[in-house]
């Protein structure tokens, strides 16, 4: 059942949307019961989304758009904005420029990318978090993760590319059986020609010549072809759009991505740890 405490948390796009389905409903002198009825949803969950106390998901938006949507696309247009709402807030303006994003450049040192996620070992960092958090919450956040692999088949096609550290390929989440389906995923991303995957070893240190000791961090070329910095951690985050600063972050990327494996040697390297798990 929708908790009533949602309605008072409630964003502005999860508002307007609610909104939206109550005026094309009653526009289409219906009732809850009869819009329901229609989109597999009992009245009740039809209440819930007209006063703000759950959420539309994307299958009851596409479900809304078929039944009272009258043409004009409105609850599709409305997913996207609703999708942006189910990430943690200090994602969501990075998630906002990651959709449009002509390339994106990461290097992880403690978990694998979320766009390179399985749904598997999503969940299993997402659950398995401190605090923890209720299944429902998860759940979004799981689903609103897997939404953003649209961008490896979006058009225009966009450049990614991640530099992970060894030790997060030899880190499991879950169990065994879920890393190993990761790694593969892993190689499978990688074939892809707009995908460049890298794995910086864990004895580069040794020789004195290691750039990777400031954290992860993202680099990601806007439409307008302007490069911004993103690094988070213990959920906060900085957007870096300054010159100085991302001239600085890029540098560091280079040489990280420069003491890494090849392309080729990456993929080999994490076919082997996926055989061995």
């Amino acid at each position: 059942m929708a908790r009533s405490e949602n309605k008072d948390k409630a964003t502005t796009a999860t508002q307007l949307a609610s909104e939206i389905a109550r005026l094309m409903r009653l526009h289409a002198g219906l009732t809850q019961e009869h819009v329901g009825a229609q989109i597999g949803y009992t009245g009740s969950a039809v209440s819930a989304l007209e006063t703000g106390a759950q959420p539309a998901t994307e299958n009851m938006l596409d479900a809304l758009e078929n039944a009272i949507g009258g043409g004009i696309g409105i609850f599709t247009a409305a997913k996207k904005y609703l999708m942006l709402d189910k990430y943690p807030t200090h994602f969501r303006d990075y998630a906002s420029l990651e959709r449009k994003a002509l390339s994106v450049r990461s290097y992880m040192t403690f978990l694998v990318d979320g766009l390179y996620q399985t749904e598997e070992y999503a969940r299993a960092i997402i659950s398995g978090s401190y605090p923890p958090l209720p299944e429902a919450e998860v759940e979004e956040l799981v689903e609103a993760r897997m939404a953003r692999k649209a961008l490896f088949d979006r058009e225009p096609t966009a450049l990614l590319e991640l530099v992970l550290e060894e030790a997060v390929l030899r880190r499991p989440f879950g169990s065994r059986d879920i890393m190993r389906k990761q790694l593969i995923h892993l190689t499978e991303c990688a074939e892809r020609r707009n995908v460049t995957i890298q794995v910086l070893p864990m004895d580069r240190g040794l020789s004195g010549d290691y750039a990777g000791d400031r954290g992860r961090m993202k680099l990601l070329e806007t439409p307008e072809y302007r490069t911004v910095a993103f690094v988070e951690g213990h959920g906060t985050s900085t957007l870096i759009s300054d010159l100085p600063g991302v001239t600085e972050r890029s540098h560091r990327y280079a040489k990280i991505r420069a003491q890494s494996l090849s392309p080729l040697e990456s993929l080999s390297f994490i076919e082997r740890l996926a055989g061995e798990q």
